[in-house]
């Protein structure tokens, strides 16, 4: 018989323990830079001598705060439409194609996902330089397309691979197009895929620093690069109330992905 959780005796308590400590050691840094921004000091401090709201009312009052921010949900939008829908295309292409190199081209595909960052970021930058779409919102969209396009692929390749085609085919039997079928039978079995596609193209685009930070300019630059920008020249609770909305909405969207999944395989 295998063993199950409760057949594991002492060892499921080392198991445990192990967990709530990596658990904690995650979560914790993250719980300060929340009480940090409750915190009534004007200088990061743990414990905070008192409770307040300011500095959540400071960063809703500065227009640069929402600019930043403003710029950072619309690129991160843009980059959501225009990565699920290519990765769409290269996922049908990836999971149905018979063609050569096919391996090798999916994994050329994920390469955003392998190198470093900053390796990523230096050789976007050199380029969009000589393009002349440094600090552009083109630039921006595109570059970041490159981080989520990964992604989108890997969630919509593995939905397409998990769906099983002749419900398709018999659906183009029964007097649809293959188009039509796509529309109509494939896309709604994959939508959990293009969920986690959109979910994680989002966060890619809303999270991304190091590359944004290459790509900004004065008049353009997204709320992780004004976290970043600001952090060396101040050290203001208003940057722990950025970093923690940042962080609710990483936090909710996630939530989103774990819920739909269990709505759509139920």
């Amino acid at each position: 018989m295998l063993l199950n959780f409760d057949r594991l005796g002492w060892w499921k308590y080392v198991l445990v323990t192990v967990t709530v400590l990596t658990a904690a050691f995650l979560l914790l840094p993250i719980l300060f830079i929340a009480a940090l921004s409750f915190g009534s000091s004007q200088w990061l401090i743990f414990p905070p001598p008192g409770w307040t709201l300011q500095w959540y009312s400071q960063l809703f009052a500065d227009p640069q705060w929402l600019a930043s921010a403003w710029t950072s949900f619309r690129i991160a939008s843009i980059v959501t439409v225009l990565s699920v829908l290519l990765g769409l295309v290269t996922s049908f292409g990836l999971a149905r194609g018979t063609f050569m190199f096919r391996d090798a081209l999916k994994a050329l595909f994920l390469t955003p996902m392998i190198l470093p960052v900053v390796v990523l970021a230096v050789a976007l930058y050199a380029f969009f330089l000589r393009m002349g779409l440094g600090g552009t919102l083109i630039g921006f969209v595109i570059s970041h397309l490159v981080l989520a396009l990964p992604f989108s692929i890997l969630s919509i390749s593995n939905a397409l691979e998990g769906f099983d085609k002749s419900i398709e085919d018999a659906a183009v039997l029964c007097g649809a197009s293959p188009l039509e079928a796509k529309i109509r039978v494939t896309l709604p079995a994959i939508s959990h895929g293009l969920f986690s596609a959109a979910v994680f193209s989002f966060l890619t685009s809303w999270d991304e620093v190091v590359v944004a930070i290459f790509m900004a300019s004065p008049t353009l630059q997204t709320l992780p690069v004004k976290v970043w920008s600001t952090l060396r020249q101040d050290l203001t609770p208003v940057i722990a109330a950025a970093s923690s909305l940042l962080i609710l909405l990483t936090i909710t969207l996630m939530a989103l992905v774990a819920i739909a999944r269990k709505v759509l395989k139920s």
